[in-house]
């Protein structure tokens, strides 16, 4: 059976409504696995959320009302998002099911039992809101806790603790051992250094006196898990992992063919949670190092600079958008106008901008001009496949340097025809796709019909019908511009789904397949799969221009 391709992202809070940041990882997880069925690969996508915690509880009180019930609630918001802009998962993962419930506890019960969980007292400040004793380490220099910590209280607790220090050498030795464990690499730089300074165990319990919202720890009914044996236990809860396994070559078939998984996350909780807490919890219930998730650590959409949060009142809602511009514009704007692992600043009119000069101008222009072209002059047929381009040597060089540029790659005006800087950008295109690059991926379909535009530009195919002498060339140009088509709309069908269908469908190209994901294979980003003959549909706007 061939290994299944995993990926994950981080589950989302059910403390607050979706903002635009969950939709952009939403839509990042949905674009890489789209990418991976693109590629032909078997694909396992899980998201869902995270429904424990203090936080809800005093959330669900203050609303007057079962904390079950609120979470519903929120919960239905995010599967709501999911379907608004066409995210496709396999696994929708909630923290209060049954099954989660029974992994959570298996692994719990076999760390204590195996003395890697222990009672313990504890005295010191603890931040309300992050629900975390906090040390001295966290004071400013005016010797105060920073407002990020929230009400600070003195408590005096007893809990049971997780020995996270003795792993400490072992983390270190792994990331040492795999450079790519977290991407991009200057955050494993940021991971290294916050591993350094481990120096305590993990507190991994609360007294049901102030919590009862969460999961029971089998070893004692008076308190229940603390959210890191908890939320991050979905990964493989829902993956089909049986904790009472205690080796991974024990574990069902099914899970093995899935793991280990990408998993995407916020910077904001890589540490300690995901890079550190959730590595060495796998090490301890027995998950080798060539079995560790790898960490996709993206960045923040900020909003005038500043984290979109619920506390700052500066959220962007993602279904209005959606409703505005259509899931396929919002979809293109939150993976072109951002890198992965940094950070940007959100904007609307960055977003109008950016659909009208891609999408209406270049695109949804290309894809007119041709079809518009074959009917008026060729009845809608694309006749023949050419064996040369249309192009002039000095225009075709023209091209090339962007291609050059594209990719720093060697080009030169030697090749026979257009389909040899097609397959140059079909490659720099995979090749920004594998390392989760889409940015850049998106860079190199707005050049290639940038290009397709140039051609036309160049050719002047309506001189060409009124020469007789040139006319059997305008059929150059017309198959090389539908080709052209072709080709991007299965480049951009990750990221613009319904958009990709659409060219598709006025291409009249695999109709049979209309409107299914399989209809797009990269094995067909290949050029010369149009044949002779072939009649496309008359042109209708796909990319109308946004007016301000």
């Amino acid at each position: 059976m061939p290994k299944t391709f995993f990926i994950t992202t981080a589950i989302y809070y059910t403390n607050s409504s979706p903002h635009v940041g969950h939709a952009y990882e939403m839509v990042l997880a949905d674009v890489i696995a789209r990418y991976h069925r693109l590629k032909g690969e078997k694909v396992f996508f899980l998201t869902g959320v995270d429904q424990h915690g203090q936080k809800v509880q005093q959330s669900a009180a203050k609303a007057g009302i079962a904390p079950a019930e609120f979470v519903k609630d929120i919960t239905q918001k995010f599967v709501d998002l999911g379907e608004k802009l066409d995210v496709r998962y396999n696994e929708w993962a909630e923290t209060t099911s049954k099954r989660h419930k029974k992994v959570v506890q298996g692994i719990l019960q076999r760390l204590f039992e195996e003395g890697e969980i222990y009672k313990d007292k504890q005295a010191g400040y603890y931040s309300v809101r992050q629900e975390q004793f906090i040390t001295d380490k966290e004071r400013g220099p005016d010797g105060q806790f920073g407002a990020e910590w929230g009400e600070v209280e003195f408590r005096e607790e007893e809990n049971y603790y997780f020995k996270l220090s003795q792993h400490k050498d072992w983390l270190l030795q792994y990331l040492n051992n795999r450079a790519d464990a977290v991407i991009p690499d200057f955050r494993q730089t940021e991971l290294r250094n916050a591993v350094e300074k481990i120096s305590g165990d993990l507190c991994i319990s609360r007294p049901k006196s102030r919590l009862d919202w969460g999961i029971e720890l089998p070893f004692d009914e008076d308190f229940v898990t603390y959210v890191w044996f908890d939320a991050l236990t979905n990964y493989i809860s829902f993956a089909g992992y049986d904790p009472s396994q205690s080796t991974l070559s024990s574990q069902p078939s099914t899970f093995r063919d899935k793991w280990p998984a990408l998993q995407i996350i916020g910077k904001d909780i890589l540490v300690p949670a995901h890079g550190i807490y959730w590595l060495i919890m796998l090490h301890a219930i027995g998950f080798p190092e060539d079995q560790m998730p790898q960490l996709l650590v993206h960045g923040w959409w900020n909003l005038g600079g500043a984290k979109m949060s619920k506390s700052s009142g500066n959220i962007v809602d993602p279904f209005v958008l959606a409703d505005k511009y259509g899931s396929d514009a919002l979809r293109y704007y939150l993976m072109s106008d951002i890198a992965t692992g940094r950070d940007a600043d959100f904007s609307e009119d960055r977003l109008v901008q950016r659909y009208n000069a891609d999408l209406a101008n270049t695109l949804g222009n290309l894809l007119n001009r041709t079809l518009n072209m074959a009917h008026r002059y060729r009845e809608g047929r694309i006749n023949p496949k050419p064996k040369e381009t249309a192009l002039t040597p000095e225009q075709y060089e023209r091209i090339a340097e962007e291609i050059r540029a594209m990719g720093k790659i060697p080009v030169t005006t030697t090749f026979p025809s257009l389909s040899s800087l097609v397959e140059q950008a079909v490659r720099l295109y995979v090749g920004s796709a594998d390392n989760y690059e889409v940015d850049r991926g998106l860079d190199v379909t707005s050049r290639f019909a940038r290009f397709g535009n140039q051609i036309v530009d160049f050719a002047e195919p309506w001189s060409r019908f009124k020469d007789p002498n040139r006319e059997a060339t305008l059929d150059v140009v017309l198959y090389e511009l539908a080709e052209s088509l072709r080709i991007i709309a299965i480049l951009i069908s990750p990221v613009m789904p319904k958009k990709a269908h659409g060219i598709f469908d006025q291409l009249s190209w695999k109709m049979e397949l209309s409107g299914k994901e399989k209809r797009f294979s990269l094995a067909d980003a290949e050029w010369g799969r149009l044949p002779d003959g072939h009649v496309v549909c008359k042109p209708t706007p796909l990319f109308p221009r946004i007016e301000s």
